[in-house]
């Protein structure tokens, strides 16, 4: 059995390390609130942006001629985007990522193609370099408070691929905030932009029903669509980069509850043990005083 000064260390440390836990859980629910602000600042940016879009695609019809919209009929490389983290400590928060890119991986050469991988986040670019990939491409820095200019940067790579011809397919994966205590895994076709994105949903909003009536464009719509497709895919990587962040620090203060958990039920455990500790010294004390005293009595 440990020492009373053994176990009063242990007690020691496992509560500094509860007061890290504790204070990681703090920060991270108040920058989770400033990040659930931003997701819902920005969903409506996005809305009007995919309805503008919609109806400038019904002004241009046919619109087989822009980039952004190839389908390539021979797809021989897919580039697969991972949206990490900077830091760990946030659960399987990363790991779920790289998971899910290792299994499209796994798709991909299934069919015959190869993969090419992008990183957002220093954990994915180091899981990956570890491995012995080639990157396309890395950002970090980041991913906690993304900017739109972050996004602009990691589209700006992304569309260059695409347009020559470096690959012929992106993949987005990143974890969807829900709650502090759920984070699912999304898998979302970037490039070439998926036909339904300049689709009508099943219900038409006022803003979409507002566009049908008749305009006239200036430039011509087609021209206008090619302008706002780059701007799409811009947007649709800035929210994913929000609800990326916020799943993270969603993750991080669970792992850290659950630390901090974890923790209190250690120092009782070990608490009960420097007692017993304790009360096995007395005794022990004890029957060392009788027997000297019994000693001295018959001696």
């Amino acid at each position: 059995m440990a020492s009373q000064q053994d176990l009063k260390r242990r007690i020691r440390s496992v509560r500094n390390t509860r007061k890290i836990t504790k204070a990681m859980e703090l920060v991270a629910g108040a920058r989770l609130r400033r990040a659930e602000a931003r997701i819902q600042a920005m969903r409506p940016y996005a809305d009007r942006m995919r309805e503008l879009m919609i109806g400038t695609a019904r002004a241009a019809g046919p619109t087989g001629r822009l980039p952004l919209l190839e389908e390539r009929a021979e797809v021989r490389t897919v580039g697969v985007l991972a949206l990490t983290g900077d830091r760990g400590l946030a659960g399987p928060f990363n790991t779920q990522i790289l998971r899910r890119a290792f299994a499209l991986e796994r798709e991909v050469r299934a069919n015959g193609q190869q993969a090419s991988f992008l990183a957002v986040g220093k954990k994915g670019r180091s899981t990956l370099t570890f491995r012995r990939y080639e990157l396309a491409g890395t950002w970090s820095g980041f991913t906690d408070r993304p900017a739109y200019s972050d996004a602009s940067a990691v589209a700006h790579r992304v569309v260059e691929l695409f347009t020559d011809g470096t690959v012929d397919r992106v993949v987005m994966v990143y974890n969807r905030y829900i709650s502090p205590l759920t984070q699912q895994v999304e898998t979302v076709e970037l490039l070439p932009v998926p036909r339904r994105a300049l689709e009508d949903g099943e219900e038409k909003t006022p803003y979409e029903i507002a566009l049908e009536g008749d305009f006239i464009y200036e430039p011509e719509p087609e021209e206008i669509l090619a302008r706002l497709l780059p701007a799409y895919v811009e947007t649709t990587i800035y929210r994913a980069l929000l609800e990326s962040a916020a799943s993270e620090l969603g993750a991080r203060m669970t792992a850290m509850r659950n630390a901090s958990k974890n923790a209190n039920e250690l120092i009782d455990r070990l608490t009960l043990q420097m007692n017993r500790a304790r009360q096995a010294e007395i005794t022990r004390e004890l029957l060392e005083v009788v027997a000297g005293a019994d000693a001295l009595e018959y001696g």
